[in-house]
């Protein structure tokens, strides 16, 4: 089992620092100026469960698999991803690919390190990424929103309530919503599935704060 968890937020936050301690490794270039990560850096942790060596000792295997998760240190976000602003769409890419998001969010001031938006405001920060998250599964939706309305026009009950799901959503969206707060039934969340929304995925906020 492994579950694969991306590591964002804007540039000059923490990520690669926290990837590093992490992963117990110095894969991940720590700089201090802008998008000094570019590809994503990857790094396997094995889950610590005391529980599977009592285990072994009673089915004892030929070989112990303990769980893992797949750190993925992603590009710095800024302001205008999902139209292509910094990294953008290769930022995006990366994130669809994992099964939840890591959001470091950079609380500590320190004249020494850049905030790429000249000052340190954790609110804005975060309104920022959920925005482009939020921006990019717009984009997604009203491409399948286009081709569900046209094939609607048969007259399908299905694919008309499909078109008001999606309508639905969009409202969402426009509201600032992410898919993951949104009053959705489980048969709605199974019929958008195949959507691949990021603001579907579950998100953890860590709060980067100093030393003392």
């Amino acid at each position: 089992m492994s579950l694969k968890i991306g590591i964002v937020g804007l540039p000059n936050v923490g990520k690669s620092t926290l990837f590093n301690a992490l992963t117990r490794s110095k894969t991940a270039e720590s700089a201090n100026y802008p998008f000094c990560t570019i590809d994503p850096n990857v790094g396997v942790v094995e889950v610590p469960d005391e529980r599977i060596n009592d285990l072994a000792k009673v089915v004892n295997p030929e070989k112990i698999i303990p769980a893992v998760i797949e750190f993925v240190d992603i590009a710095g976000l800024v302001k205008g991803a999902s139209e292509g602003e910094g990294l953008g769409n290769r930022f995006l890419s990366h994130i669809r690919e994992c099964d939840a998001i890591a959001q470091v969010i950079r609380v500590f001031e320190d004249p020494d390190v850049i905030h790429v938006h000249g000052e340190v405001m954790p609110q804005k920060d975060r309104e920022i990424l959920e925005a482009e998250l939020i921006f990019a599964d717009l984009q997604t939706l009203e491409k399948r929103l286009h081709k569900a309305e046209s094939e609607a026009k048969s007259g399908d009950k299905k694919k008309k309530e499909y078109v008001e799901l999606l309508k639905k959503i969009e409202a969402y969206f426009h509201r600032g919503e992410l898919v993951s707060n949104m009053d959705l039934s489980e048969e709605e969340k199974i019929l958008i599935g195949d959507l691949h929304f990021l603001t579907a995925k579950p998100l953890l906020y860590i709060a980067n704060v100093r030393e003392d």
